[in-house]
């Protein structure tokens, strides 16, 4: 059973909760929806100041990102590689961290709130498996420390694959 946790908003606090909680999410489960789904879901609940917690994940067949779990509005469901945050995220297989997301050449907008965007691919043995994007509607959110730990729950993940 999943007990949720008070959060202080300060990232140095938050994120080593979030990551146990992860851990204990995923332990044990090799299906890579539930564990999105749950991610997204604890990311969404844990996360402050944000719009849009999800995941894309590779298409192989049209060679582009398609939907997954996610928790937010409704959002664009194929995302060519290369285009927008998400496209040349998982096109470079690193992550992409947006301070404003309307300077960002062909940024594309599923919700026009947004302001900020981190994107973090998920890679394993070299091949894109997707990638974990987050908005929100306060220019600058996300940081470093946003960065070094969503990376980490995303190797997490990908760890149960």
């Amino acid at each position: 059973m999943f007990t949720s946790e008070l959060y202080t908003g300060r990232p140095e606090d938050d994120y080593p909760v979030l990551n146990r909680q992860l851990q204990a999410l995923i332990a044990d489960e090799p299906n890579l929806i539930a564990n999105l789904a749950n991610a997204s879901a604890l990311l969404w609940q844990g996360l402050q100041d944000i719009n849009w917690a999800g995941f894309y994940l590779m298409d192989e067949e049209r060679n582009q990102l398609v939907l997954g779990p996610f928790q937010g509005l409704p959002a664009c469901v194929r995302i060519p590689l290369g285009k927008g945050v998400c496209g040349t995220a998982a096109a470079q297989q690193r992550t992409e961290l947006v301070a404003d997301v309307h300077a960002f050449p062909g940024h594309i907008a599923c919700d026009a709130r947004s302001r900020s965007e981190i994107v973090v691919p998920m890679v394993k043995n070299g091949k894109l498996i997707g990638v974990l994007d987050i908005d929100s509607p306060v220019l600058n959110r996300f940081s470093d420390i946003d960065q070094q730990w969503l990376e980490q729950m995303v190797a997490a993940i990908v760890e149960q694959v």
